[in-house]
């Protein structure tokens, strides 16, 4: 292609710049690297560590808090993050769920203050212990609520972990003697945000046909194309692990093997016989240290079971200071909400017998609040730009 300059002389056509491209000369400003998938994974399990210490509703309710804004304000554009709403479904189930057994099936918990008393069904003999109906209580259905409530900060700390770590770069930063295993475990992972966006994606088609996307008829005409679809996705999952040699291993000393295999072995009895002196006070002079010697023993059998795997990494993620500040976050939150439990454990574990509205401790709370520093330390996402609102040159 030619073209005339000024003069009226033929010339080569300039190359034009692409839309949207800073001029020549001007700087272009380097894109921050998201965050380290193994530090929000470790802030959102030392978050659900600390939920699993307390019962207050209140510190639960904080917990939950801290968690939703951090995934609200650092959530990316991605289809796994759209599983934060599935988590927090679950949650929602579960409490409902725990409360109807109590209603149903009864508390052992004593109570006095009776709520409202259901026909109660007799039973035979061999079921002692168990009832259906009777009297619903106060008690105990303040009981099953701070129990469920647990388990759903803990669910939604999980579903925090999901939606905010990409599972294809934690994958691979795991080290190669987990390989097979995380392949495993972020199929499994994945399975549900490809499953949810399956699904609103056939609702959105279905609905924009003028059928009906809801009830018995809508689940089953909406149900078989996505299960065609998991088939299919898994087809092509095997086809490109087989491609890529997945399950293939590089030949390694007997000498190596076994001394891998005894120390991950005696590494993994270690850590369990260190938690167990942890979580007992007769065995608590000795757990911290086999705790310790347990973790160093598995770090070394997994470095040395790492020279089996053939596979490189690409573009690895650094673990950089913020992954440190986002992990030390947690775990501090993790830590005083165990040293609150060991020095007032009635703050943490409200009793419910008597009945007592809970009460939030002060600074057990300032420590939960503690979990906020990803807000405010990892880079803001960019959101998605439509390309149709490009501006015009």
């Amino acid at each position: 292609m030619r073209e005339t300059d000024r003069s009226g002389r033929p010339g080569l056509a300039r190359p034009r710049p692409e839309r949207g491209t800073p001029p020549a000369g001007v700087p272009v400003p380097r894109p921050r690297r998201a965050l380290h998938p193994g530090a929000w994974w470790l802030w959102a399990l030392a978050l659900g560590t600390a939920a699993t210490r307390t019962t207050n509703p209140l510190l639960l309710a904080l917990l939950i808090t801290v968690s939703g804004y951090v995934v609200a304000v650092r959530r990316p554009h991605t289809p796994w993050a759209r599983s934060y709403g599935a988590f927090v479904k679950l949650a929602a189930a579960v409490l409902v769920l725990r409360l109807a057994f109590a209603i149903v099936l009864g508390s052992p918990i004593p109570g006095t203050h009776i709520l409202f008393t259901l026909p109660e069904v007799p039973l035979p003999d061999w079921a002692q212990g168990i009832r259906l109906g009777g009297r619903v209580t106060a008690e105990g259905l303040a009981f099953a609520l701070y129990d469920a409530l647990r388990l759903a900060a803990l669910l939604i700390c999980v579903g925090a972990a999901n939606a905010l770590a990409s599972p294809s770069r934690l994958l691979k930063s795991l080290p190669g003697a987990l390989y097979e295993l995380g392949v495993a475990v972020v199929v499994a992972l994945t399975f549900a945000p490809h499953l949810i966006a399956d699904v609103r994606r056939l609702r959105a088609a279905r609905r924009l046909r003028g059928r009906p996307d809801k009830g018995v008829r809508g689940l089953v005409q909406v149900g078989l194309p996505v299960l065609e679809g998991a088939l299919e996705r898994s087809v092509s999952l095997a086809a490109a692990m087989d491609a890529r040699g997945y399950g293939r291993t590089a030949e390694v000393p007997t000498a190596v093997r076994r001394t891998t295999a005894a120390l991950t072995l005696g590494g993994l009895l270690g850590v369990c016989a260190g938690t167990y002196g942890l979580l007992t006070a007769a065995a608590g002079s000795y757990g911290l240290p086999v705790l310790l010697a347990g973790l160093a023993s598995a770090l070394a059998g997994l470095r040395l079971g790492g020279r089996r795997s053939m596979r490189t990494r690409y573009r690895p993620d650094p673990w950089d200071a913020r992954a440190w500040l986002v992990s030390a976050s947690g775990a501090a939150v993790a830590a005083l909400l165990i040293l609150a439990g060991s020095l007032d454990p009635g703050s943490l574990d409200p009793g419910v017998v008597p009945l007592e509205p809970p009460t939030l401790p002060l600074w057990p709370a300032a420590a939960v609040l503690l979990g906020l520093l990803p807000a405010f330390v990892t880079p803001a996402l960019e959101a998605a730009r439509d390309p149709r609102k490009e501006p015009t040159p």
